[in-house]
C-alpha cells in the first residue's frame, strides 16, 4: 500500500476533523456561526498537516500525527483503531511513517491492514524474513514500516519527480 498524496491526506483530515470535532460542536453551540472560522481554519491547516506529516522531518510528522491521533480519537487507554482504519489516508500515512505510535506488536489482521495485503501474506513474508515476528506473537509495527517504506518511492508531493522525494531530477 503507498502512502496517500497530500490533496488525499489533506481532504481526509478535512471530513475528520469535521465530522468528530466540529459537528458536535456546532450542535452543542445550536450554530454554525461560532464554527464557520473554525472550519475555514481547519480547510486551511490540513494542507499544512498533510505536508509535513508527508514531506516534513520523522520528528515533525511525528508530533503532527500524534496530536491528531491525541484530538480525533482521545481515550484514556493505548491507541487501538479498528484494523480497517489502517486502510485510511490517515492509516496509511502513519503506517508509513512510523508503524504504530503505540504498540511494540501488531497482530496480523493489522499489519495485513497496514500493507494492504492479506494475514496470509503477513504470514508468507514473516517466513520468508521480511517482517519481523515479535517474540510475543504478531509482527513489530517497525518492520511493517520499513517494508512499506522499502516498497515505496514516498509520498506524492506536488511538483517532485516521480521516483524521488525531495522533488529533483534522477540525474542530480
Amino acid at each position: 500500500m503507498v502512502p496517500p498524496n497530500e490533496a488525499e491526506l489533506s481532504a481526509h483530515l478535512t471530513r475528520l476533523l469535521d465530522i468528530r470535532l466540529l459537528d458536535p460542536l456546532e450542535i452543542l453551540l445550536e450554530s454554525d456561526t461560532e464554527v464557520s472560522a473554525l472550519r475555514t481554519a481547519v480547510r486551511s491547516r490540513a494542507g499544512e498537516w498533510a505536508h509535513r506529516i508527508l514531506a516534513g522531518d520523522d520528528s515533525t510528522a511525528l508530533g503532527v500525527i500524534m496530536r491528531l491521533v491525541a484530538t480525533l480519537y482521545p481515550d484514556d487507554g493505548p491507541f487501538s483503531p479498528p484494523t480497517d482504519w489502517w486502510r485510511t489516508p490517515l492509516g496509511q500515512a502513519l503506517a508509513w511513517r512510523v508503524g504504530h505510535p503505540t504498540a511494540t506488536s501488531v497482530s496480523y489482521a493489522v499489519a495485513g491492514a497496514m500493507l494492504g495485503i492479506t494475514r496470509q501474506g503477513v504470514h508468507d513474508l514473516v517466513t520468508r524474513g521480511k517482517l519481523t515476528r515479535h517474540p510475543d506473537g504478531g509482527v513489530t509495527p517497525a518492520s511493517v514500516r520499513d517494508r512499506l517504506r522499502a516498497r515505496d518511492v514516498g509520498p506524492t508531493v506536488p511538483g517532485a519527480v516521480p521516483g524521488r522525494r525531495d522533488g529533483r531530477s534522477h540525474h542530480d
